[in-house]
C-alpha cells in the first residue's frame, strides 16, 4: 500500500512539475514591423507585417514594464479585453534623428522600424507614443495604435534564411536573467569568419574593460552572428564604394562621412532573430573611422580602426543607456533647436533650474553651477583639429594619418582637461549636445565628450540603471 501510494504521489508530482514547466515556458518573440514616414513637421505610421521569430523571448518576465522615461518614443502592449499593461519599452529611431536634419525640412522619407515583445496568448493592443514635449517629465502622446492577434493566420511564421551558426561568445546564465547582447558582423565573407570571432572578442574586451561594464560582466550574455557577405566591407558613398552587405551598414549617413547606420531594418531584424538578444552591436569589417548608435536599436563600429575600442564603447553608450553626445566641436548633420529646453537624456542638461539639476546628488558641496573650465582654449585647439581632419579627408590621405591626428588630439586633450581645477568633479560644464552654449555636461571630460576611455559618474550611474532593468 505504501509503495502504491508512493508511486501515485510520485506520478502526481511528475505530472505537476511537467505541467508547470509547460505552463511557464518562455513564449516566443513576436515582432511588429511597421513603416514610419514623414518630415520635420509631420509623421505617419503603417503596418508592414507581424512576425513570430524563431526563438523564445529572452527577457525577464518580472521586468517587462519600462519605468525609465528614456527615449523619444515608447511602445506599450496591453491586453485587449482588460487594458492591462503587459510590456513596454522606450526607444529612439533613425526617423527620429533624420527629422532634425536639413533634408527633412524639404521632403518626406520612409523608414522601417520594429517593436519586439513576448508573444501573448490573446489579442493585444500595441500603442506607439511619442514624447509630447521636452524634458523627461512631459506627457507621452499616442501617435499610432494597432491590434495584434497572435493566432491570426497572417502572422508570418516562416523561418528566414539562416545567417549561420550562433556563436556563444560569453554565456553567464539564463537569457531571462541576463542582459543579452548580440555582436553582429557586416561585410565579412566566408573566409573572414575566423576574423569576425577575433573582432567580436576584441570588442567585448573593450566594453568589459570599461567601468561600469567591467564590474557587471557577469550580468551579460554575448552572442555572435556573422552572415556571409559576397565582398569584404560595407558601402562608403563619399568614396564611391558600394556594397550589398548582409545587414546594409553604410558610412555617410545623413551626409556625415563618419556616421555608420543601416536603413535595412527589416533585414537586420530577420538576421538578428536567430539569437536571443536585447541589444545589438554591428561590427563593420573595415578600417575607416566610423560608427553610430541609436538607443534601444543598435550600435555600429568600424572594427579595424585604431580607435575602434573607443568608438565601440562610446556608441554602445548611446544604444544601451540613451547617453547623449557631450561633444560640440565636430560637424554634425542635425539642425540646432530654436529654443533651449531640458533634454530627457541622463547626461546633458540645459541648466534651466540649477537648484534641481538632475544629477545634483553627485555634485560636491562648493562646486559652482555652471562649473568654470577653460572653454575658449579648448575650442581654439579643437577648431584647428577639425580643420586638419577635413583636409585629410578631402585629400584622400591614408587612414593611418587620421589615426595619428586623433592620437595627438587625445594627448593634448588629456593634458588640458586633466589639469582643470574641477577635473574629476561632477558639476555642469558648458558645451554639450552638439551646442557651444546653452547645454551642459556632468564632468569636464568623459568618453561621451572626448576619446577618453572612461565614463563620468553620471554616465556610469545611467548604465547601471539600465543593467538593472534586464539582469537579475
Amino acid at each position: 500500500m505504501k509503495r502504491t501510494l508512493g508511486a501515485v504521489v510520485s506520478l502526481f508530482l511528475l505530472c505537476f512539475f511537467s505541467f508547470s514547466s509547460l505552463s511557464f515556458a518562455a513564449p516566443r518573440t513576436l515582432r511588429v514591423d511597421y513603416y514610419h514616414t514623414g518630415n520635420s513637421r509631420d509623421e505617419w505610421f503603417s503596418m508592414d507585417r507581424v512576425v513570430l521569430e524563431p526563438l523564445e523571448w529572452p527577457g525577464n518576465p518580472s521586468k517587462a514594464i519600462d519605468e525609465s522615461q528614456l527615449g523619444n518614443y515608447l511602445f506599450e502592449v496591453r491586453e485587449r479585453g482588460t487594458g492591462k499593461l503587459v510590456y513596454s519599452r522606450g526607444f529612439n529611431s533613425v526617423f527620429g534623428e533624420w527629422k532634425d536634419t536639413e533634408e527633412a525640412l524639404h521632403g518626406n522619407r520612409t523608414f522601417s522600424e520594429s517593436l519586439r515583445f513576448p508573444s501573448p496568448e490573446t489579442p493585444v493592443e500595441v500603442s506607439l507614443k511619442e514624447r509630447g514635449g521636452n524634458g523627461s517629465h512631459e506627457a507621452w502622446r499616442e501617435v499610432w495604435k494597432t491590434v495584434v492577434d497572435p493566432k491570426d493566420k497572417f502572422v508570418d511564421r516562416s523561418r528566414p534564411p539562416s545567417p549561420g551558426a550562433l556563436m556563444e561568445l560569453q554565456k553567464m546564465g539564463d537569457p531571462a536573467t541576463k542582459v543579452d547582447l548580440l555582436v553582429l558582423g557586416d561585410g565579412y565573407t566566408a573566409a573572414d569568419r575566423a576574423k569576425f570571432e577575433r573582432d567580436a572578442r576584441r570588442f567585448m574586451d573593450s566594453v568589459f574593460s570599461t567601468a561600469p561594464f567591467r564590474e557587471h560582466q557577469k550580468d551579460f550574455n554575448v552572442w555572435g552572428l556573422c552572415p556571409v557577405a559576397e565582398e569584404s566591407g560595407v558601402s562608403r558613398p563619399s568614396t564611391s564604394i558600394y556594397r550589398r552587405s548582409p545587414v546594409g551598414a553604410s558610412y555617410d549617413t545623413f551626409g556625415s562621412e563618419r556616421y555608420v547606420l543601416t536603413m535595412e531594418n527589416r533585414t537586420l531584424r530577420d538576421v538578428a532573430s536567430f539569437a536571443p538578444y536585447e541589444f545589438i552591436e554591428i561590427l563593420v569589417n573595415g578600417q575607416t573611422y566610423g560608427g553610430g548608435g541609436i538607443f534601444n536599436q543598435y550600435a555600429t563600429v568600424a572594427i579595424d580602426n585604431l580607435w575602434a575600442g573607443y568608438v565601440g564603447v562610446h556608441e554602445f553608450g548611446h544604444q544601451f543607456a540613451a547617453l547623449a553626445d557631450e561633444y560640440y566641436t565636430s560637424d554634425v548633420s542635425y539642425l540646432s533647436a530654436e529654443k533651449k529646453t531640458e533634454p530627457w537624456e541622463p547626461n546633458v542638461t540645459a541648466l534651466l533650474d540649477p537648484a534641481n539639476l538632475k544629477w545634483k546628488d553627485l555634485v560636491a558641496a562648493g562646486t559652482p553651477l555652471p562649473t568654470p573650465w577653460d572653454k575658449a582654449e579648448f575650442e581654439r585647439f579643437e577648431s584647428d583639429i577639425q580643420r586638419q581632419r577635413k583636409e585629410l579627408r578631402a585629400a584622400g590621405k591614408p587612414e593611418a594619418e587620421m589615426e595619428e591626428l586623433f592620437r595627438k588630439e587625445r594627448e593634448k586633450e588629456d593634458a588640458m582637461l586633466g589639469g582643470e581645477k574641477y577635473a574629476g568633479k561632477v558639476g555642469a560644464f558648458e558645451g554639450a549636445n552638439y551646442e557651444v552654449k546653452g547645454y551642459y555636461r556632468p564632468e569636464v571630460d568623459c568618453i561621451m565628450f572626448t576619446r577618453k576611455r572612461t565614463f563620468c559618474a553620471v554616465c556610469r550611474r545611467a548604465i547601471e540603471r539600465v543593467i538593472g532593468m534586464y539582469a537579475g
